[in-house]
């Protein structure tokens, strides 16, 4: 009779395959679209740095169309841009992306959503990745976006990033605590 060996956890490996494989800006100069620098600090339940994470991105272009064959919206996307972007987190829990701010997307219904950011996270004691979306502080459809209006009033502020200046913007991903950021099932 075998022993059964107990469950481990996954990472943190993901230094070893990211560091030559991170995209990190998204953008060319001679891209459309208002360029912004996306931010932000990845926590665990304690609101201590997770330095050894890594952050998937995914969004339209500043026409609100993916650069994908099955996208039914907006014809063809633009050009030099593939609106993908993966990052390991530093020592401080550190990302950022460098990238334009995504146009307004239709949702399955053709209900408009507000202009978002499509992130999973994937760190140590994570057997699946996690989904979330990241909206902008300054975005008037906001107020009308048919997924943040699923999100209760009082954690819809872990799903926003708050404007630092022009074209900077900053949030910070808690993995658990009470400032847990909204996570999606996919």
């Amino acid at each position: 009779m075998s022993v059964l060996t107990p469950s481990q956890t996954v990472g943190p490996f993901f230094a070893l395959v990211t560091s030559s494989q991170s995209r990190t800006t998204l953008v060319a100069d001679e891209q459309a679209g208002e360029r912004i620098l996306l931010e932000g600090t990845l926590l665990d339940g304690d609101g201590h740095a997770v330095p050894d994470g890594l952050l998937e991105i995914w969004h339209a272009d500043a026409n609100g169309g993916y650069n994908h064959p099955a996208d039914p919206c907006c014809g063809q996307p633009m050009a030099a841009f593939t609106g993908f972007g993966r990052v390991h987190t530093d020592r401080a829990g550190a990302f950022g992306f460098e990238t334009i701010k995504p146009g307004s997307v239709p949702d399955a219904h053709g209900q408009r959503q507000a202009p978002h950011v499509l992130v999973s996270v994937f760190a140590r004691g994570l057997l699946s990745r996690l989904v979330t979306r990241v909206y902008f502080e300054d975005e008037p459809t906001n107020a009308q976006d048919p997924i943040l209006d699923c999100v209760s009033p009082e954690r819809r502020s872990t799903l926003i990033a708050a404007r630092r200046s022009r074209g900077h913007y900053r949030i910070d991903l808690a993995l658990q605590g009470p400032r847990e950021t909204v996570f999606f099932d996919v």
